[in-house]
C-alpha cells in the first residue's frame, strides 16, 4: 500500500511545532483542582507529548510537569498542563488523530499521521477519536485540515529567538487552554475564527 501524500510544508509545520516542546516544563497551579486548597511543590514529572520521526528515526518529545501537594485535602495534583484528562500524549497530537479521523477511517489516519512524521497506531487513533468527539477548531493549511493547536505551536515556535526555550504558559495558550492566563496564539490563517478554548487537564 503507497504511504499517502503529505503537502512538504504540511509536514514540516507538524515536526516545528512537537520539536519546539522537547523539555519544556509547566509548573504553574493556582490551587488544589480537588478543593481548591493551597498547593506545594510536590516533585517534577516527566511525561510523553508525541513520538515523531526524525531523519528516519523514532523521536520521543517530553515534557515535564510539576506535581503539588495540596495543604487542605493532601491529595496530589499536576500543574496546569497540554493534556486532556486520562491520556498519555499531548492534545494537540489527539486534536490532529480527531480532526484527521472525522474524514476518514482510523487506520488510514495513523497512516496520515505517520506520513506527517507522528507516530500513532491505528488502535490509539480510534480510541482517540472515540473518546474526545466534538468540534476540534481547524484551518486550512495547503490543502489539509489541521487542528489550530498544532498550527498556533508551530506558530509560536517560528516567534521564539535561537537558542531560547517556549514558555509553558505560552504552550497552553496556544494549546487553547484557559490555565495559560493568555490570549491564545493564533495560526496566520485570513478568514479563521478563534479557536474556541479547551479545557485544562489537573489530573492526579
Amino acid at each position: 500500500m503507497k504511504p499517502p501524500r503529505i503537502p512538504p510544508m504540511a509536514a514540516a509545520i507538524i515536526q516545528n511545532a512537537f520539536s519546539a516542546l522537547d523539555g519544556i516544563a509547566f509548573t504553574e497551579l493556582a490551587a488544589c483542582p480537588h478543593c481548591s486548597g493551597t498547593v506545594a511543590g510536590y516533585d517534577m514529572k516527566e511525561k510523553q507529548f508525541a513520538v515523531i520521526e526524525d531523519e528516519g528515526a523514532e523521536r520521543t518529545i517530553h515534557v515535564k510537569v510539576k506535581r503539588f501537594r495540596c495543604r487542605e485535602c493532601g491529595r496530589l495534583c499536576y500543574a496546569d498542563e497540554p493534556f486532556y484528562p486520562d491520556t498519555r500524549i499531548g492534545s494537540p497530537v489527539i486534536d490532529l488523530c480527531v480532526t484527521l479521523s472525522a474524514t476518514m477511517p482510523a487506520g488510514r489516519a495513523a497512516r496520515v499521521l505517520e506520513a506527517m512524521g507522528v507516530i500513532v497506531d491505528r488502535t490509539s487513533c480510534l480510541l482517540y477519536a472515540k473518546k474526545h468527539p466534538g468540534d476540534i477548531p481547524t484551518a486550512d493549511v495547503f490543502g489539509m485540515r489541521l487542528p489550530f493547536s498544532v498550527l498556533s505551536l508551530a506558530n509560536l515556535a517560528a516567534l521564539v529567538p535561537e537558542g531560547e526555550r517556549v514558555a509553558g504558559a505560552d504552550v497552553l495558550a496556544a494549546c487553547g487552554y484557559p490555565s495559560g492566563r493568555r490570549a491564545s496564539v493564533t495560526p496566520q490563517a485570513p478568514g479563521q475564527q478563534e479557536p474556541v478554548p479547551h479545557q485544562g487537564s489537573d489530573s492526579d
